[in-house]
């Protein structure tokens, strides 16, 4: 039996959900400050949306974000604890609710856009929620996805995908047993958007100013069915 799967990865979160909160809200990302969190406002509000789904919120800075540019926002997440801060961080629609739940049918919504920021790490529960995804969106709904950057994190293990052991190497010291994360190939991201009725409108590699190199991939995806 294979040592890392999708249950793994929320019994991390379930551990490390304050440290998280700790460590955004005091800016100590330095990627999140200096790139991928404007990176991924511009992806979204570039699309022009009123009514959105930040699927996996997290503590909610996203959702907050884009309430406060006069977007609708439904923000979900399966860690209560950061729907909790979520909510204390400010008004908004937060609910507490899993990927498989999601996948059930069991989020009554439809929006304009869906946006994962770094949520998408699983395997079978991410590929179940892509395809539910469609249900989700209105008639030329966007799905909008920023992830890590597949050549850049590969390491050396084979560019193919399968399951990545975790790290909070570049954390502080408040994080323990990190999250295992399935990889995926570029290749593989722009195949299950498309199998799952999307098409590509746009690809993103938002550069690191200090490295030169690609601190995220963002796809930009909009349904066809």
């Amino acid at each position: 039996m294979n040592r890392f799967n999708d249950e793994k990865i929320i019994a991390s979160w379930f551990k490390n959900a304050n440290a998280w909160v700790d460590e955004v809200r005091n800016g100590l990302i330095e990627s999140r400050k200096l790139v991928t969190d404007q990176a991924i406002l511009e992806a979204v509000l570039g699309c022009a949306p009123r009514t959105v789904i930040d699927l996996g919120c997290g503590e909610g800075w996203l959702a907050h974000k884009l309430s406060a540019q006069g977007i609708t926002v439904i923000g979900t997440d399966v860690i209560p604890a950061l729907i909790t801060q979520a909510k204390r961080a400010g008004e908004g629609d937060f609910r507490l609710i899993s990927y498989e739940d999601i996948a059930l049918g069991k989020l009554e919504a439809q929006v304009d856009l869906i946006v994962c920021n770094f949520s998408l790490l699983g395997k079978e529960s991410v590929e179940n929620l892509v395809e539910s995804a469609p249900k989700l969106l209105k008639s030329g709904g966007v799905f909008i996805l920023q992830t890590l950057h597949p050549l850049l994190t590969c390491g050396d293990g084979p560019y193919q995908d399968g399951w990545r052991e975790g790290s909070w190497q570049g954390f502080s010291k408040g994080f323990s047993d990190p999250a295992p994360w399935y990889f995926r190939t570029l290749e593989s991201w722009l195949r299950l958007f498309e199998k799952n009725g999307f098409q590509l409108q746009q690809r993103r590699e938002p550069i690191h100013p200090k490295t030169g190199k690609p601190a995220s991939l963002i796809l930009i995806a909009q349904t066809t069915l």
